[in-house]
């Protein structure tokens, strides 16, 4: 049996986790974190000292439905991004907070929700030239630039 070098292990290591591979967990992982909803989560949690209720993170976030926040809640707390205590009382009392695995995805969450929000005009802008250019009578599609 060929023994590897440590360079060789980690550079083996680093091949393993290459998300252009349609096989590579790291894809998943970025589907995962890619999510609106798990990207509000996250935000929320961020934004909030302290752990949160399950009904303080549905009003934080109109729109999402109680199935796909449990949904969302379940996933992140099984990838370790979340942590969830429940405290005996009547009824039980259960809280979300961020890891520091989750702490250390905040931030580069938290970049691109203020990108989107900072570029959410430009983006409208783009869409109507480009909605407005594919409803010309000819059917033709103007080259914009």
């Amino acid at each position: 049996m060929a023994t590897t070098t440590a360079d060789q292990r980690r550079a083996e290591a680093r091949a393993a986790y290459d998300a252009y591979l349609a096989q590579c967990p790291s894809r998943q992982l970025l589907a995962r974190i890619s999510d609106k909803w798990v990207t509000l989560v996250i935000c929320a949690l961020g934004d909030h000292r302290g752990p949160l209720r399950y009904s303080e993170l549905a009003r934080r976030i109109p729109g999402v439905s109680q199935k796909m926040l449990t949904q969302t809640l379940r996933a992140l707390e099984r990838d370790g991004l979340i942590g969830r205590t429940v405290t005996a009382s009547v009824p039980p009392r259960v809280d979300y907070e961020l890891t520091p695995l989750g702490h250390s995805l905040l931030e580069p969450i938290w970049h691109v929700k203020h990108w989107a929000e900072q570029h959410m005009p430009e983006i409208d802008r783009a869409r109507t030239a480009y909605d407005g250019a594919r409803d010309e009578p000819t059917g033709a599609v103007r080259a914009s630039g």
